[in-house]
Parts: structure tokens; sequence; C-alpha cells
């Protein structure tokens, strides 16, 4: 399987990116998909998930600012981040909780995508 993220860059604080990131290669079912993020120095940390019965779960860091959604038809997973601050400067990772036919779980991860807020 292989996860492309797309949507980083440069914005300034108070202003809004929305990220994707499609999963392909794969016929296994996708049970979580959700976005991390790691900034200069720290460890990587959840942003947001996504499970395929509906349900969301956000940072409280990001609760009321992102928005985390999902075509389940195409695979792709979306962060639609406003009202950035500074703080969110990270390289921004997804990910895809995968399950074979005979039951095995496995994660894959994206390549991961940098989003800069100047403030």
């Amino acid at each position: 399987v292989q996860l492309q993220a797309s949507g980083g860059g440069l914005v300034q604080a108070g202003g809004s990116l929305r990220l994707s990131c499609a999963a392909s290669g794969t016929t296994f079912s996708i049970n979580v998909m959700g976005w991390y993020r790691q900034a200069p120095g720290k460890q990587r940390e959840l942003v947001a998930t996504s499970a395929s019965g509906g349900s969301t779960h956000y940072a409280d860091s990001v609760k009321g600012r992102f928005t985390i959604s999902r075509d389940t038809a195409k695979n792709t997973v979306y962060l639609q981040m406003n009202i950035l601050k500074p703080e969110d400067t990270a390289v921004y990772y997804c990910n895809a909780d995968l399950v074979t036919p005979g039951g095995l779980q496995y994660r894959a991860w994206g390549q991961g995508t940098l989003v800069t807020v100047s403030s």
C-alpha cells in the first residue's frame, strides 16, 4: 500500500490549509485513517483520526479548528485546518490501519507533508 499526502505549504497565522492523503495499491480493508504531526525537536503526535464507522477523534490542541473527513470509496482522508497557529508548524503524516482477509492488522504511513505557519 502507498499513502500519498499533499496540500502542505506556507501560510500566515489565522489562515487555512487542506491536506489530502490517498491510499493506493491495496485491496485490504482500511479501518482507521488519520493524521499525525511532528514538529522540530518534538515527538510525533496524534492530530486526528477517522474510523470506517464514521467516528472521529481529535487532539485537544486542534479541536474546533481542524476537521478530518474521509472518502471511503477513494480511500482518501482529508484534514481541513483553519485558524492556523505558528505552533501548528510541523511535518504532517497520514496513516492507515489495514486489515487483511485473515484478520491481521498493520499500519501504513505516508511520506509527510510540511506545514509552516508564519506569525
